[in-house]
């Protein structure tokens, strides 16, 4: 089976285009694994026993207790220890789209399981800060006064005050993005844990419904984060990019028309990009909606799907250098858009980069900039650009990842890092003590950060490796996120990547090497009896050549003909030899997918499969009609 999946993954319908460059120089295996540790050392709450960052131990254990609510857990999102919510949920968000593109590249890694935990540690925390449908806590800890205090996480004296909002408060932007990660995150966990996938899934269906029924910008009621984590952006694209990521969790179409009836309003078709973080999600929205609309599922919302897909390639055609306006790179080719931790924007950018090259490439389609049709490639080129900067392949040969090479920061902007373990050194850090004792000290960190990504150089690609030059030495939660999903890309090589299976239809169009005869398309009723409530119908949708072997490609169709609803279905599939979408298997048998629980009457599901031989045998074991 692994080798027929290999096989079918190196068919043209789906051939990654040989890049014209050989992945080497850096260890990109080695920078995974590095950077998801980063996220172990940002954890706040009570530390798990399988914890691997020893110089951190349980931190912020009252949080939420003055409120009547446990908010114990969750990150700190860089060199501070408050919990910032907008910013979290785009992390989690990020890490969880990273894994569901490249998960089969993490678990050959051996780092798919810390990947996963690195998410639940998020998600585990937003069910808690979602205490009702239309309650959600967006920050514990006061920047102004955290920022005061130079101390460890655990020797914490300044206010943990928890800030909510509600209906009288509205925060669209934040509940939006908080949708997003819980719908991402439900993915990810379909399955290997389907009753907490399906929590997530509960929690993201409630905050969507709160941020679009009761709008506002979350930071015009929780005020103290303004100054640091305003949402200049808006809450539109909150709304956007969480009803895509529903979308993509549910399969249901509310989300999608959703989409399609407020692209226009509400700027996903309108807004020209060449920026991507926590604040300004359009360049995702629109790189999901192109996904959506390659996957054949837009329907008739085509020609909107199509403007947000127009959207989308002004920015990958801006990132190198083919758009009608590019954007800013430092002397050495970095992305260059601000002072202020410049590299989020980098990471961010590069990840939009690395799966729309893969959308492109399974598409068989190129990209269309202002100076002409450009290659995936070229989009997979570029992404790695940036990466091999960052990792060392700059001016200053230096490694912007704390821990990876021989030649990185030493002094990092981070409380946790800079003081001495509480293990090591378990007497008291006060306030103003850490900045007099530890802050202003000109050696090396005593802790190690590995994998953290800091803020790097400026526009002419200096770096100054000094605690207080916060602009560019302290890192973000959010500067890893999407490096996760690019590093597990550019480690996995030059194998297939089929990033828009499984699809609901065929790829339009498909190039496809003129085969050997191939069996006609063919209906096969299922075996029971012609009493049956339930009809199975298959047909050969496309085939293709490859190595003198042909492949088929078949959709299968079970429709519910009685009058009730069709309930724990089970299915019984032989001679089937090759990979399987849109069922899920138990034992010997398959059922509904995991996204599904019953089939009401007059309705159909579809699953498809590719093999090198005949349709498979597919017949119902057994069935309720409640």
């Amino acid at each position: 089976m692994g080798k027929l999946m290999r096989l079918i993954s190196m068919a043209p319908l789906f051939l990654l285009l040989c890049l014209p460059f050989a992945f080497g120089g850096h260890d990109y295996n080695q920078a995974l694994s590095k950077s998801i540790l980063f996220f172990e050392a940002q954890r706040s709450g009570y530390l798990p026993h399988n914890q691997r960052v020893t110089w951190r131990a349980n931190s912020g254990l009252n949080d939420g207790k003055a409120s009547g609510v446990d908010l114990v857990g969750g990150y700190y999102d860089a060199g501070d220890n408050v919990k910032f919510g907008l910013p979290m949920a785009f992390t989690v968000t990020m890490m969880s789209w990273s894994i569901i593109e490249y998960r089969k590249q993490m678990a050959a890694n051996g780092e798919l399981g810390h990947a996963m935990e690195a998410v639940k540690w998020g998600t585990d925390y937003f069910i808690k800060a979602h205490p009702q449908p239309y309650v959600l806590y967006g920050e514990v800890g006061d920047g102004n006064s955290d920022h005061y205090c130079w101390q460890r996480p655990e020797d914490m004296t300044t206010d943990r005050h928890a800030y909510k909002i509600d209906p009288s408060n509205p925060g669209s932007d934040l509940a939006g993005e908080t949708a997003a990660a819980m719908a991402a995150a439900s993915i990810v966990f379909r399955r290997s844990n389907p009753a907490y996938s399906r929590e997530l899934l509960r929690h993201a269906y409630q905050l969507f419904e709160f941020a679009d029924k009761y709008r506002g910008k979350y930071d015009s009621s929780i005020t103290v984060a303004q100054k640091y984590y305003r949402s200049i952006s808006g809450y539109n694209d909150e709304l956007l990019w969480a009803a895509a990521w529903l979308y993509q969790a549910s399969n249901n179409k509310y989300y999608l028309n959703y989409l399609a009836k407020n692209g226009d309003s509400m700027g996903g078709t309108g807004w020209a990009m060449t920026e991507f973080g926590w604040d300004v999600k359009y360049a995702g929205v629109q790189t999901l909606v192109a996904k959506f609309l390659m996957q054949g599922k837009a329907g008739h919302h085509t020609p909107v799907f199509e403007k947000y897909r127009q959207k989308a390639e002004y920015f990958m055609c801006s990132l190198i250098g083919k758009g009608s306006r590019n954007i800013q790179k430092t002397p050495g080719g970095l992305i260059y858009r601000q002072r202020w931790n410049n590299m989020q924007f980098v990471t961010s950018a590069s990840f939009l980069a690395t799966v729309y090259s893969d959308y492109l490439t399974s598409y068989r389609g190129s990209l269309k900039c202002a100076a002409g049709n450009v290659a995936p490639s070229e989009l997979l080129s570029f992404a790695k650009s940036q990466v091999d900067y960052l990792l060392g392949d700059n001016p200053r040969a230096t490694s912007y990842m704390v821990g990876y090479g021989n030649n990185y920061p030493r002094q990092v902007h981070h409380r946790g890092s800079s003081i001495v373990s509480i293990k090591v050194n378990p007497k008291f850090v006060a306030c103003r003590q850490g900045y007099a004792t530890w802050y202003t000290r000109k050696a090396s960190d005593p802790n190690v950060l590995t994998g953290a990504l800091v803020g790097g150089p400026d526009a002419y690609d200096n770096f100054a490796d000094e605690r207080d030059n916060y602009e560019q030495t302290e890192p973000a939660t959010y500067n890893n996120a999407p490096l996760l999903g690019i590093l597990a890309r550019l480690a996995g090589g030059h194998g297939g990547y089929n990033q828009l299976l499984p699809v609901v239809a065929p790829v339009p169009n498909p190039v496809i090497a003129k085969p050997k005869p191939a069996p006609k398309p063919k209906r096969t009723p299922t075996p029971a009896s012609s009493s049956s409530p339930i009809t199975i119908n298959q047909k050969m949708t496309t085939s293709w050549n490859h190595k003198g072997k042909t492949y088929y490609r078949y959709s299968t169709v079970v429709t519910n003909k009685s009058y009730k609803t069709l309930k724990a279905l089970k299915l019984s599939i032989s001679k089937l030899y090759g990979p399987i979408w849109g069922l899920t298997k138990s034992g010997n048998s398959y059922g509904f997918p995991e996204w599904l629980n019953s089939l009401p009457a007059g309705k159909s599901l579809e699953f498809v499969y590719i093999h090198a031989a005949s349709p498979a045998d597919v017949s119902v074991s057994s069935y309720n009609i409640a």
